[in-house]
């Protein structure tokens, strides 16, 4: 009998090393996972129409680091019953791309009964599915990614005990009442116009507008969207989306919601709204969780169907070992991305940005229903001329959105990385959302060569056809392998 605790905790330790909040089991049964639903929330379902049965919908921003817990009601429409503070997630803003990165995945998957684990190490936990079949068609790699009890993250969305427990009793009440799988949206934050405005020029801009088309179809119907794939890209919609049609049909109500968005956008950037990315140094959490707040989020006034949990309440818990507690101590900076080609900048450096900004005559033109532009791509590259230093490969700095140490190195100190890998080549899958960004860059690139080429003949990181042969061989080498996940 001895035997067996050794074993256990052998396989725990193993486990662990392989990937982002890797998941073992508790030592012994637990009766956690038989904890009856709270009879307050019992209560607030009884008052929205709704059962313990009904099914759920699950839905997380890693901005305003909240999770939401949606069930159908007696009109057979999806309306939120509760709203919890996550208590951590790490890495940036944008999607999980490989393991080790600390990220905690965007996206659209699929929760069943066996994701759920009753004897987490973590109090309780599902598993996100991550990676799913648009993950993978992306190249996405890592494993074991959850939410899940204990605030302590390396790519999951941590919960307090408490509140992970009020949620798996929640979904294992709507799996005892027939449902077969509930959706989980992960976001970087609410799909709102100020928002999607804001983060116009993100790296991630055009996944982004992807992950919006399925929070419009949720948004406009109040009913889960059906997901699919096209090539490299989600599809939203009824049957025909989740056949992998490539032009599913759109239902009015959501056209309707989308050209709505897409004329408030537009003029939020012919008004001026500066186009930002917002850096963190690992993640984040609610501002609840943190002490010197709670005084102030409990005067805030704010509705309780806007704010329904306690500043108060979240304030007094007892977190337990918060993880890289040193990163939560700043807020995150928010970074200005220009939006044209400006003026030299250090050592002659020119910054290659995005598009330039729409004007009030787009805003009038969206208004009359024209199509919008697809979403810029921001590229943050910086070049030094040829004729700066005789002979040497002028130096690129690449900003990266994989969250880890050298994100905000870039962003902050300009880290020249002679290791950068050279961007992949595009597939007929690639989104056509990016393709008139790209058009834009290469242009500027090239305006850019003839500006600085003296003579014509003169090498360069700019200049990629002429690269030493060396250089061109060493951009070509994989990017070296990931860490393993912390």
């Amino acid at each position: 009998m001895a035997v067996r605790p050794l074993a256990a905790a052998g396989l725990i330790a193993v486990t662990l090393g392989l990937g982002a909040c890797q998941d073992g089991l508790i030592g012994g049964a637990s009766t956690r996972h038989l904890t009856p639903v709270p009879a307050q929330t019992l209560s607030l379902m009884q008052t929205k129409g709704m059962s313990q049965s009904d099914p759920i919908l699950i839905r997380a921003y890693k901005k305003e680091s909240e999770l939401e817990v949606w069930k159908r009601d007696g009109t057979g429409q999806y309306a939120l019953l509760k709203t919890f503070p996550i208590c951590r997630w790490s890495g940036q803003l944008g999607p999980k791309t490989k393991q080790g990165d600390r990220q905690a995945p965007e996206g659209f998957y699929t929760i069943t009964p066996g994701q759920m684990n009753p004897n987490s190490s973590y109090y309780l936990s599902f598993d996100t599915g991550y990676p799913n079949a648009f993950d993978r068609a992306n190249g996405r790699t890592g494993n074991y990614i959850m939410v899940h009890g204990t605030c302590s993250s390396a790519g999951c969305f941590a919960m307090t005990d408490a509140s992970m427990g009020e949620i798996y009793a929640i979904a294992r009440e709507a799996f005892a009442g027939g449902q077969r799988a509930f959706q989980f949206q992960s976001y970087p934050f609410r799909m709102t116009a100020q928002n999607m405005a804001k983060f116009r020029n993100d790296p991630n801009a055009p996944f982004w507008n992807n992950l919006k088309e399925g929070a419009d179809y949720f948004e406009a119907l109040r009913q889960e969207p059906k997901v699919g794939l096209c090539g490299a890209k989600y599809v939203f919609g009824g049957a025909d989306a989740a056949a992998g049609s490539c032009s599913p049909r759109v239902d009015p109500l959501v056209a309707e919601k989308r050209a709505r968005d897409d004329h408030q956008i537009a003029e939020l950037v012919a008004k001026g709204t500066p186009a930002t990315r917002v850096v963190y140094q690992d993640g984040g959490q609610n501002p609840v969780f943190r002490p010197q707040n709670v005084t102030a989020f409990a005067s805030l006034g704010a509705k309780d169907e806007e704010m329904p949990y306690s500043a108060k309440e979240f304030g007094r818990h007892n977190l337990g070992e918060v993880s890289r507690p040193e990163t939560l101590a700043g807020a995150p900076e928010e970074i200005a991305i220009e939006p044209k080609a400006g003026p030299a900048g250090p050592k002659g450096r020119t910054q290659l940005a995005a598009a330039p900004i729409p004007t009030k005559a787009a805003a009038a033109a969206l208004a009359a229903g024209a199509k919008p532009a697809p979403a810029p791509l921001m590229l943050a590259k910086q070049a030094e001329p040829a004729a700066a230093e005789a002979g040497k490969p002028a130096r690129v700095t690449v900003a990266d959105a994989e969250g880890d140490v050298s994100a905000f190195q870039q962003v902050f100190g300009g880290l020249s990385r002679k290791d950068a890998p050279a961007p992949e080549p595009a597939t007929p899958a690639a989104d056509a959302a990016t393709a008139e960004p790209a058009k834009q860059v290469h242009a500027a690139r090239a305006r850019i060569q003839a500006h600085l080429a003296k003579p014509p003949t003169a090498t360069g990181a700019i200049a990629e056809k002429k690269a030493p042969p060396a250089k061109v061989a060493e951009a070509k080498k994989p990017a070296p392998k990931a860490e393993p996940a912390r």
